[in-house]
């Protein structure tokens, strides 16, 4: 069945992704719209082996397409995604606008796909963070098979997850290092290059030191996966292009040894496991860039918690972070008949 497709936001990291994956992933494209503000009118992009011009999302005719993925930011989906969605178009957006909101799905298809029979209640559904696609792919079958009660995390982040021009700050901050030039700091608080920094987002204004990724990531573990679980998380950009990495504890009702982890994981969906007791038996954010998987090494027990286990989690945030995860929930409505051209 043929749908036609719009994409807002086409012109950034994860728009591009989301075209590239549609055709990658053989998605029944009938007529392919790329959307965008009228200082982006007429430009060209590829999508497949065809060449689609930017169109303006003002006087766009929404009525005339069945799925709408939004790849733009939070003040563009809550201005337009309820407009799309009264049309009879479904959106999936990318943006935290209404990740939040209680009767709009927050969903990843390995985890939660039963969330998508409330879609049409505002027929919204809302991707996840980067961060937390990742995390739960890696986790759910855990929870499933022991139950979690804690999670501690902590992230490092690529400077893609922030837009391209962080990641070009980070070539032209490296670039100027070895020309001995003076660094230029616009898209980070602090230098980028050759650094870590502890931070990911604004500070949230409650006193409590956590950033808006960090409160992000503990409400959409509720949301998607279990309420009850503890979730503590920090957060920190790194100088890599491409890539999220994460390094999780968790805490488990019941107990279950490394081995017997690695290998439900091995049999989990959207899960590639790389895990050798040797130098380089394990995934690091280069070699990930471009793939669909979340991939898990370096697990082992914690024997300083009753039932604990430690794992290091990498995947492509443009790709199973974002847009891979859209074009995923896209699919999954297809399936389940909720597309209709």
């Amino acid at each position: 069945m043929p749908i036609n497709v719009a994409v807002i936001g086409a012109t950034g990291n994860v728009g591009r992704e989301m075209l590239t994956i549609l055709d990658e992933r053989l998605f029944p494209v009938d007529k392919m719209h790329v959307l965008a503000s009228r200082k982006s009118l007429g430009r060209e992009l590829s999508f497949g082996d065809k060449t689609v011009k930017c169109e303006n999302i003002e006087t766009f005719d929404f009525s005339t397409v069945d799925l709408v993925l939004m790849a733009a930011g939070g003040d563009t989906a809550r201005q337009w995604a309820p407009r799309i969605a009264r049309d009879g178009a479904l959106v999936i957006d990318n943006s935290s606008a209404f990740r939040m909101t209680e009767d709009v799905p927050l969903i990843v298809p390995e985890v939660n796909p039963e969330a998508i029979l409330g879609a049409r209640t505002k027929n919204i559904i809302a991707n996840p963070n980067c961060s937390t696609i990742q995390m739960v792919v890696a986790l759910k079958p855990l929870h499933d098979e022991v139950g979690i009660k804690r999670i501690n995390v902590s992230t490092f982040q690529s400077t893609s997850g922030a837009g391209k021009d962080a990641m070009d700050e980070l070539w032209n901050q490296t670039r100027s290092l070895f020309v001995n030039d003076e660094i230029e700091q616009e898209a980070f608080p602090k230098q980028i290059a050759f650094n870590v920094i502890p931070q990911v987002d604004v500070f949230l204004d409650d006193g409590s030191g956590d950033t808006k990724e960090e409160q992000k990531m503990v409400q959409e573990t509720a949301k998607i996966m279990c309420p009850d679980i503890k979730v503590n998380v920090t957060c920190v950009r790194v100088p890599v292009f491409v890539g999220h990495s994460e390094a999780i504890n968790i805490e488990m009702n019941k107990p279950m040894s490394a081995d017997a982890a690695r290998e439900l994981l091995r049999t989990s969906p959207g899960l590639m496991i790389n895990d050798k007791h040797e130098p380089g038996g394990y995934v690091t954010p280069v070699e990930i860039a471009g793939e669909f998987a979340v991939y898990v090494s370096r697990i082992r027990e914690d024997k300083t918690v009753k039932h604990g286990l430690n794992m290091w989690v990498v995947s492509d945030n443009l790709r199973k972070g974002a847009a891979l995860n859209a074009v995923q929930i896209a699919e999954l409505a297809l399936n389940r008949g909720m597309l209709i051209a």
